[in-house]
């Protein structure tokens, strides 16, 4: 599917295609000098930005969200690109990233945008509604790690590949969906 189609199957901020042509000039820029992203064609980063947005589709909407390990941008700034009246946590523990997401931050006057310099354990001054986390690490793990900012309805979109089936038997989730697209396995955990 491509990118263009996408954006007319979503309700989706009126500026997402302008933000995204500035995120992706940006990350092209900063991306070569501070390692970001081993992907940097314009294709290849719509592509990123096509998985990030896809669960849009199908996930009930939210106040407030979370990204855990948000790296170059994905899902967490491009999510909050896309909603721009919902509160975003980018939680990103590398320095050299969060610079890069401060300054596409401050380049495309994002404010409901707010980028947390820690690992996700160490944050728990925050409540939110949503939580999501592309490859950072297994799902009962996550589970655990973000324990310190959900609330009792919170509900989780991890963006997950070939391993989630394994996951999922490990830890015994009830009320999720798997939705498949491509590579990409999407696992979201609805809350209550």
């Amino acid at each position: 599917m491509a990118l263009a189609q996408l954006l007319k199957e979503i309700k989706i901020d009126d500026n997402f295609e302008k933000r995204c042509d500035i995120f992706i000039s940006l990350l092209q820029k900063w991306g070569k000098v501070h390692n970001l992203s081993g992907r940097l064609s314009t294709n290849d980063i719509k592509e990123n930005i096509e998985d990030s947005i896809y669960p849009l589709k199908f996930i009930k909407s939210y106040e407030s969200f979370a990204d855990i390990g948000t790296g170059a941008g994905y899902p967490g700034l491009i999510l909050a690109m896309a909603n721009s009246d919902v509160k975003s946590y980018l939680i990103e523990p590398r320095q050299k990233r969060v610079a890069f997401l401060n300054f596409v931050k401050n380049s495309l006057s994002l404010k409901n945008v707010e980028i947390i310099g820690k690992r996700v354990e160490n944050v728990d001054d925050i409540k939110v509604d949503l939580i999501t986390s592309r490859a950072v690490t297994n799902t009962k793990l996550l589970l655990s790690l973000t324990e310190g900012i959900k609330k009792d309805n919170t509900s989780y979109l991890f963006y997950k590949g070939s391993l989630l089936q394994e996951e999922i038997e490990q830890i015994k989730l009830n009320n999720y969906n798997v939705i498949n697209r491509e590579d990409r396995n999407y696992l979201y955990i609805k809350g209550n």
